[in-house]
C-alpha cells in the first residue's frame, strides 16, 4: 500500500519509533531513521529493515535543534524523495516533584516532545501540500489525555502535541494531508524498564513484581501495548481508508484512560 511513499520516523533507532518505522516498511514505505545510540546498533537496524525490500536511510539530527530539523527533512527529500509519511515520535522524560524539577531537563522534554514536532511539520508540510498528500502521524502517550505527578513536563509536552495535532488537522482539512496522534499507556520500552528496575531496587522485589504494579497502578488489562500494535496502528492511519481521521488522538493503552 505504501510503495513508493517516504516516511521520517523521529526518534527510531530502538522502542516504539523503530517499531512503527519497520512496520511501515512491511507496508513498502521507504524509511528515514532518526535517533541516537551505538553506531553499530543504528546500522544493524536499518540493515535489518532494508531486508524487507525498501530503502532506508539514517540522520541523526538533535531533536533539540531546529535546524538540524530542516536538514533532517531537507536531506530525506534529496537522498530517499519527498517526505510523505512523518511520525513524530522522539521523546524522553524525567520524573521529580515542580519544585524539584530541573530547568534544564524541563526546557529539554519540550523541546524534544513537543517542539520538534512543530518544526519537523513546518519543514515537511509544504512538501505533502505540493504533492497533494500526506499523513503525519504524532506519537503522544496517554500522558497527553490525563496527568501523572512528578512528570510536569512530560505531561504539559505530550498535552501539548494533542492540541498540536488538533490544530494541524483543521488546517490540513480540505487537503490530501491528514493529521492525527497516537497516545500509548505503558510500552516496555528503555524509559519504562528504568522505572520498571528504580521500583524494584527501591521496594526490594523482584522484577516481574515491579513489572505487575506498575502496570496495575493505570493499566487495567495488566499487558504491556508493544511497539508492534502501535505500528499497525500508524499503518492504517496511513491508509485511504483513514483519510477522514483528521485531529483525533487514539488512544491505545490497555483501560488506562476509560478510568
Amino acid at each position: 500500500m505504501l510503495k513508493g511513499k517516504v516516511a521520517i520516523v523521529t526518534g527510531s533507532t530502538s522502542g516504539i519509533g523503530l517499531g512503527i518505522a519497520r512496520a511501515l516498511a512491511d507496508d513498502g514505505a521507504d524509511i528515514m531513521l532518526n535517533g541516537f545510540g551505538d553506531a553499530a546498533q543504528i546500522e544493524a537496524a536499518r540493515t535489518d529493515i532494508a531486508r524487507r525490500g525498501v530503502r532506508v536511510d539514517y540522520h541523526g539530527a538533535d531533536m533539540t535543534k531546529p535546524a538540524e530539523i530542516a536538514d533532517l527533512i531537507g536531506q530525506t527529500a534529496t537522498r530517499l524523495g519527498t517526505p510523505a509519511i512523518l511520525v513524530n515520535n522522539a521523546g524522553i522524560q524525567h520524573v521529580a516533584p515542580i519544585e524539584d524539577f530541573p530547568t534544564e531537563r524541563w526546557d529539554a522534554i519540550i523541546a524534544i516532545n513537543l517542539s520538534s514536532a512543530f518544526h519537523t511539520m513546518h519543514h515537511a508540510l509544504p512538501h505533502m501540500k505540493k504533492a497533494g498528500w500526506g499523513r503525519v502521524i504524532n506519537i503522544a502517550s496517554a500522558h497527553g489525555l490525563v496527568a501523572s505527578a512528578q512528570k510536569s513536563a512530560y505531561v504539559a509536552a505530550k498535552h501539548g502535541i494533542v492540541g498540536l495535532t488538533k490544530a494541524a488537522a483543521l488546517e490540513t482539512a480540505q487537503t490530501g494531508i491528514t493529521v492525527n496522534a497516537i497516545c500509548p499507556g505503558w510500552v516496555l520500552t528503555a524509559l519504562v524498564q528504568k522505572q520498571i528496575d528504580a521500583r524494584a531496587a527501591a521496594a526490594g522485589i523482584p522484577e516481574a513484581q515491579a513489572k505487575r504494579e506498575l502496570l496495575a497502578e493505570k493499566q487495567p488489562s495488566i499487558e504491556f501495548v508493544t511497539p508492534e500494535q502501535l505500528g499497525a496502528l500508524a499503518v492504517f492511519l496511513c491508509s485511504d481508508a483513514a483519510s477522514q481521521i483528521r485531529g483525533v488522538a487514539y488512544a491505545v493503552d490497555g483501560g488506562w484512560t476509560a478510568q
